[in-house]
């Protein structure tokens, strides 16, 4: 939970502090939860829309038109399978803040681009743009290191 609260925060403190708030808010919800089995995924998505609601305040969304990122292509190459976590992770944190939580969302928590731009209050040609933006920052940064 510690990791996806740095990943979608991009600094222990407020990762601590949703971290705390999100156990805070489980325990004061502990009730609702219907079977123990599901605590994990309950929790989790408890941290997520900590992170969410948090990053919502802070975060500055430029919207973009679908013509803006009709170019925008996935490259499948795997470039990134010799890279260590700990740098990949490491990586991330250093991302603009809006790649960083929709790259986190869409490619780290399996969310479409559609639940992200629900999630987020933006467009899904801009959630499109920012993870296309996240990752090609991140293989900049990450080749550079190699």
């Amino acid at each position: 939970m510690y990791n996806i609260c740095i990943r979608m925060a991009g600094n222990i403190t407020d990762a601590e502090d949703l971290l705390q708030e999100s156990f805070i808010t489980a325990f004061n919800n502990i009730h609702q939860l219907k079977e123990d089995n599901f605590f994990g995924g309950w929790l989790k998505t408890i941290v997520v829309n900590n992170c969410i609601k948090h990053c919502k305040k802070i975060f500055y969304w430029d919207d973009w038109s679908e013509e803006k990122t009709e170019h925008l292509t996935d490259d499948e190459t795997e470039w990134w399978v010799s890279i260590e976590m700990n740098h990949i992770n490491s990586a991330i944190k250093q991302l603009p803040d809006g790649c960083r939580e929709i790259f986190t969302l869409y490619a780290v928590e399996n969310y479409s681009h559609k639940e992200v731009a629900n999630n987020l209050g933006i467009s899904e040609s801009t959630s499109k743009s920012q993870y296309h933006r996240a990752k090609k920052l991140l293989k900049e940064k990450l080749i550079n290191q190699l």
